[in-house]
């Protein structure tokens, strides 16, 4: 993996990008002075193309292109240790989602296969009121044409009852799908205000 890039900074700098990522995170990146936590608190900075600290300061660059198709937003769990030891309170995880969502809709995404998981992940919540493992694994094996991928697995799984072949029925399901409707909504709203 490439872990070292030189950016032209003058060329790429994009100040409405900064603004950007605080209204769609709610977080002030300028309050980041890279101290570095983030990154040390992270357990998937060995696999990421910039640590979590170089992810902020690329922002405050106005870098958009390389922080939108960077790994490291796609490749991060969202576990929060970062946000938790942030000595400026920045909620790390929140700008990470908000690069995520960006780059959807951007279309410039760096890992196709994370991107459809994330797709049929929240399409199976919104279905289901939560993930239904048994109808996401082939779905996403289908899409991203590794048919199949892990398929070793199953009979271990379903020996061990960590899997169902029905989903489940949960209370709150029309609740759940009606989050995804009023958020999706906002979204179209939000994109035609910006016109």
């Amino acid at each position: 993996m490439e872990r070292l890039r030189t950016l032209t900074l003058n060329n790429t700098f994009d100040e409405h990008f900064i603004r950007l990522v605080e209204e769609e995170s709610g977080q002030q990146i300028s309050k980041c002075y890279q101290c570095g936590n983030c990154s040390a608190s992270c357990n998937y900075t060995f696999v990421y193309d910039y640590p979590v600290n170089q992810i902020m300061r690329l922002i405050q660059l106005g870098q958009k292109a390389a922080v939108l198709s960077s790994r490291s937003i796609w490749l991060c769990a969202a576990c929060t240790a970062c946000s938790t030891r942030c000595p400026c309170n920045i909620e790390v995880t929140r700008v990470m989602e908000a690069l995520r969502v960006m780059s959807l809709r951007e279309g410039i995404i760096s890992i196709k296969d994370v991107e459809v998981f994330y797709e049929e992940f929240l399409k199976s919540v919104k279905t289901f009121g939560r993930v239904f493992e048994t109808g996401l694994l082939p779905i996403v094996n289908l899409r991203t044409g590794r048919l199949t991928n892990d398929m070793e697995l199953a009979p271990k799984v379903f020996k061990a009852r960590k899997l169902h072949l029905l989903p489940s029925i949960i209370k709150g399901r029309k609740e759940v799908a009606a989050i995804f409707d009023r958020f999706e909504s906002w979204q179209h709203q939000k994109m035609a205000h910006k016109g």
